[in-house]
C-alpha cells in the first residue's frame, strides 16, 4: 500500500493530486542537491531554496491554513532534505500569526512577500531561559508613543541572520506572567536588532542569536491585542505541531527505504541481510511505526482542517508518537547499514543528525506527554497529583 492511501481516509482528493505532485518536485529539485557542508553554505543553500519554493508557489497553503497540504509538503521536502523542511517549517512559523491576527497592513506588507518566497521569516520566541516555560520570556516590549521599544535577546532562532522579518514574542507588563507577553512583525533591518552570532547544530541549519537594544517598532506592527501574544503563540504551535510529525514521517520514509534497498541486496554468509529474522523483525517494526506515526499525523490535521477549535491533544500525540518513532526508524536504519550507515556522506548518517532536533523543537516530548496527560485527567475530573483508593 502506498503511503497516500495509507491515510486515504483523511485526505481529500486536492491531496490526493497534491502528493505525488510535491514528491516529484522534491525529488527532482531538492534531493539532488549536496548536504551543506557547514554553517555558511547552509544560510547560502537555505536562501536558495526559499526562492525555490516560492517560485513553485508551495506557499501558498500557509495562508489557507490548509494543514493537510503542509503536511504533505513537508514530509516530501524532510525526505529528501531536512534543510529544505526547515525553510518551508519557519515560513510557516513566522507566517501563521500574521494569518491569524495580522492586520490588513502586515498582511500585504509580510505575508504576501513570504509566500511568494522573496521575504524569509524566522520565529523569535526561545530564550536561554524560556524554552518550554514560555511564560519566563525576559525580553521585554515597552510602550513609547506610537511605538515599543523592545529589549532582550533570543536564542535558538532558525534563521537568525538571514531572515527579512521576525515574529518576535517579548513582555509588555512582566508582572502579568503569561498574559502580559505581546507580539510583534519586526523587520530585519530595523535600526537595535542585532544577529549576535550562529549557534552550530550538527546538522548544517541556520541557527542562532539575536537581541533587542532599544529597538523601536512601530505600534502598528503588534499583531493582536497587547497581552494576547501567548495565547497567539499557542495558536500558532496547536496548528503546526502535526507537521513537525509529518516532517519525522518523512525522514522515518528516507530511512527505512534506504535500509530496505540494503537490506535486499547487500549479503552475507551467503545471503542477503533481508533473509535473517532479527533484520526482518528490525523493518516490521520500522513500517509498523512509520504507519501509525502517519495516521496520527494526518488525523491531527484533518480534525483542524475540519474546523476543530483546538487539536491540542491530538497534535501532541502526532508531534510525541512520530518525532520518536522517526529516531528509532533512522536507529534500526544505522544499524541494518552498518559501517555505511555512519559514513559522514550517506543519506542515513545526515538523517541521523538531523532527526534528533525535532524531538525538541516546538515542545519537547515529554512537554506534549504533560499536555496530552492534563487534558486526560481534566476529563475525568481527577486532580493530576491524587493518588488511588483501594
Amino acid at each position: 500500500m502506498s503511503e497516500t492511501q495509507t491515510v486515504r481516509a483523511f485526505l481529500d482528493d486536492s491531496h490526493l493530486e497534491l502528493a505525488p505532485r510535491i514528491a516529484e518536485f522534491a525529488a527532482r529539485e531538492i534531493a539532488p542537491e549536496p548536504v551543506p557542508e557547514d554553517d555558511a553554505s547552509a544560510r547560502v543553500r537555505a536562501r536558495e531554496v526559499l526562492e525555490l519554493l516560492g517560485e513553485s508557489d508551495w506557499f501558498r497553503f500557509i495562508p489557507q491554513q490548509d494543514l493537510r497540504a503542509c503536511c504533505l509538503i513537508r514530509e516530501a521536502l524532510a525526505a529528501a532534505s531536512p534543510l529544505a523542511d526547515a525553510v518551508f517549517a519557519l515560513q510557516a512559523l513566522g507566517s501563521t500569526p500574521i494569518v491569524i491576527a495580522g492586520s490588513a497592513e502586515l498582511r500585504e506588507t509580510w505575508l504576501e512577500r513570504a509566500v511568494a518566497g522573496t521575504s524569509m521569516a524566522a520565529f523569535a520566541m526561545t530564550e536561554a531561559g524560556a524554552g518550554s516555560d514560555v511564560a519566563a520570556i525576559t525580553t521585554t516590549a515597552r510602550r513609547d508613543g506610537d511605538h515599543y521599544v523592545l529589549d532582550g535577546t533570543k536564542s535558538f532562532i532558525s534563521n537568525a541572520g538571514i531572515a527579512d522579518f521576525y515574529t518576535v514574542f517579548a513582555s509588555t507588563d512582566p508582572s502579568a506572567g503569561s498574559k502580559g507577553i505581546s507580539c510583534f512583525v519586526v523587520a530585519a533591518d530595523t535600526p537595535g536588532l542585532v544577529f549576535d552570532g550562529p549557534q552550530i547544530l550538527s546538522a548544517p541549519h541556520p541557527l542562532g542569536e539575536i537581541s533587542f537594544d532599544g529597538c523601536r517598532v512601530p505600534a502598528s506592527c503588534r499583531l493582536g491585542d497587547e497581552g494576547g501574544g501567548f495565547k497567539l503563540g499557542l495558536a500558532t504551535l496547536d496548528r503546526l505541531r502535526a507537521t513537525v510529525g509529518a516532517a519525522a514521517c518523512g525522514m522515518g520514509t528516507r530511512a527505512l527505504d534506504e535500509a530496505l534497498a540494503h537490506a535486499t541486496t547487500r549479503r552475507q554468509f551467503g545471503k542477503p541481510l533481508a533473509e535473517f529474522q532479527l533484520v526482518q523483525q528490525k523493518l516490521a517494526r520500522m513500517a509498523t511505526d512509520l504507519t501509525a506515526a502517519r495516521l496520527l499525523v494526518y488525523r491531527a490535521a484533518w480534525e483542524k482542517d475540519g474546523g476543530a477549535e483546538r487539536v491540542t491533544v491530538e497534535a501532541a500525540m502526532a508531534k510525541a508518537f512520530a518525532t520518536e518513532a522517526a529516531q528509532r526508524i533512522v536507529d534500526d536504519a544505522v544499524q541494518i547499514l552498518g559501517g555505511r550507515g555512519v559514513l559522514a556522506e550517506h543519506p542515513v548518517d545526515h538523517l541521523y543528525r538531523a532527526v534528533r532536533a525535532l524531538r525538541i523543537y516546538e515542545g519537547t516530548t515529554e512537554i506534549q506527554h504533560l499536555v496530552i496527560a492534563g487534558q486526560l485527567t481534566a476529563a475525568a475530573e481527577v486532580p493530576a497529583a491524587a493518588g488511588t483508593e483501594s
